[in-house]
């Protein structure tokens, strides 16, 4: 499978935009189904504004998707991105499990007979 690689700029915008925790829960609530602004604001002790701003900042991440369907505002989770981010994340742990692998090596022929 050829994965696209995300560009850092990318990749900071996705974890700037999962640091806060009504994000993640926004991401969460939207991989299941769309979900109009009104009713994720509903559940949060913040203002309609607050809530456009989060979804606003989530959508530059590439996090979620806004649809206009009449008068509404629907919020949908992009499954494709985070799964973008779990194999960058796979691919750091790959890397750092090599090193630690070496370094076992390296350490055991180093160890007195």
């Amino acid at each position: 499978m050829v994965v696209q690689e995300l560009s850092d700029e990318q990749l900071n915008r996705v974890f700037r935009a999962l640091a806060d925790a009504t994000r993640r829960d926004i991401v969460r609530r939207t991989l299941n189904a769309e979900v109009s602004i009104s009713d994720l604001a509903a559940d949060y002790d913040m203002s309609f504004a607050a809530v456009q701003k989060h979804v606003a900042a989530l959508q530059t991440a590439g996090l979620v998707s806004k649809i206009a369907r009449g008068r509404e505002r629907l919020v949908r989770g992009q499954p494709e991105r985070l799964r973008h981010i779990t194999q960058t994340l796979s691919a750091f742990e790959d890397i750092w499990r090599q090193r630690i692998e070496r370094l076992d090596d390296f350490l055991a022929d180093e160890a007195p007979s």
